[in-house]
């Protein structure tokens, strides 16, 4: 239905979202898995690989006019259907129609990753602070430098939308392009997986070594067995008494071999002796006392 002028009647917001939530049921109903885009809030990224992206699609002014229309589909809830795969993405985004958008972007030169890997060596402890980006201003900003960061360049990106729009970049292409910075929000690893590169490289190349093994205590940190005894008191000789092997109860030793122990008996006394201390004093000087 159009209006006098000959244009359609402009399609409310609330309005796109219906019909965007009728088309996922639709979509559903025929056994397709979806994959959304669910923004919370005016923000679109909020981690530090989701805001790189759209910053750097952003610092383009090769798509500066088209942007904005795409800023508004990926929050309505429009991108129904977003995948990320190696070099390639797929969506389906609702505008008038439902559209199918495909985008694939180069692989990253291999003398380019060995140069941000070369760059990064050291500063990136664990693959963890890595995908969570915990990273130093140094690594952040050598990673996402324009042109030689791990971000692609307007000529490392090409796309392809149903719509009838005729533009270089039509607001649904932008919209999905959004949806990867939201996505990356949820799973930074999917940008290496589009770059095609690895991020354990970025670990590995780390001062010649792997950083992800558990690494003991430095020699500067251990206490000495004379410190231990002095700080808490204890008498380490005893550890040993208690790891001795016990004798069973039955007199067996711990090799299985039955002990004899010796017994001790009192000192034997000659029979004469102990006669003639029983024996009454018989001398004179006894007998006048007497």
């Amino acid at each position: 239905m159009y209006d006098y002028w000959g244009w359609k009647p402009r399609t409310t917001v609330a309005e796109r979202r219906r019909q965007a939530e009728l088309e996922k049921s639709k979509l559903r109903k025929k056994g397709r898995d979806l994959a959304p885009i669910v923004i919370v809030g005016r923000k679109i990224a909020h981690t530090f690989w989701g805001t790189a992206w759209c910053k750097n699609l952003e610092s383009y002014s090769d798509y500066e006019n088209r942007l904005p229309r795409g800023r508004s589909y990926v929050r309505n809830g429009l991108v129904l259907h977003l995948e990320i795969a190696g070099g390639s993405i797929t969506a389906l985004v609702r505008g008038s129609s439902l559209y199918t958008v495909s985008i694939t972007i180069a692989s990253v030169p291999k003398a380019h990753w060995n140069a941000i890997c070369s760059d990064s060596a050291g500063a990136i402890d664990s693959l963890v602070e890595l995908l969570q980006g915990r990273l130093s201003t140094s690594v952040m900003e050598r990673i996402s430098r324009q042109h030689a960061g791990l971000f692609p360049a307007p000529k490392e990106i090409k796309f392809a939308c149903s719509c009838p729009d005729v533009a270089s970049m039509c607001k649904h292409v932008s919209a999905v392009l959004y949806g990867v910075g939201a996505r990356l929000d949820e799973q930074p690893e999917l940008l290496f997986r589009l770059r095609q590169v690895d991020e354990k490289d970025l670990i590995s190349t780390a001062d010649g070594s792997t950083r992800l093994t558990a690494r003991g205590p430095s020699k500067n940190k251990l206490l000495a067995d004379a410190n231990l005894s002095e700080l808490f008191g204890l008498q380490l000789g005893a550890d040993e008494e208690q790891r001795a092997p016990k004798k069973a109860a039955s007199g067996r030793s711990a090799t299985g071999k039955r002990t004899s122990a010796k017994k001790t008996s009192p000192r034997k006394v000659p029979t004469a002796m102990r006669a003639s201390a029983r024996k009454k004093p018989t001398s004179k000087t006894a007998r006048r006392k007497r």
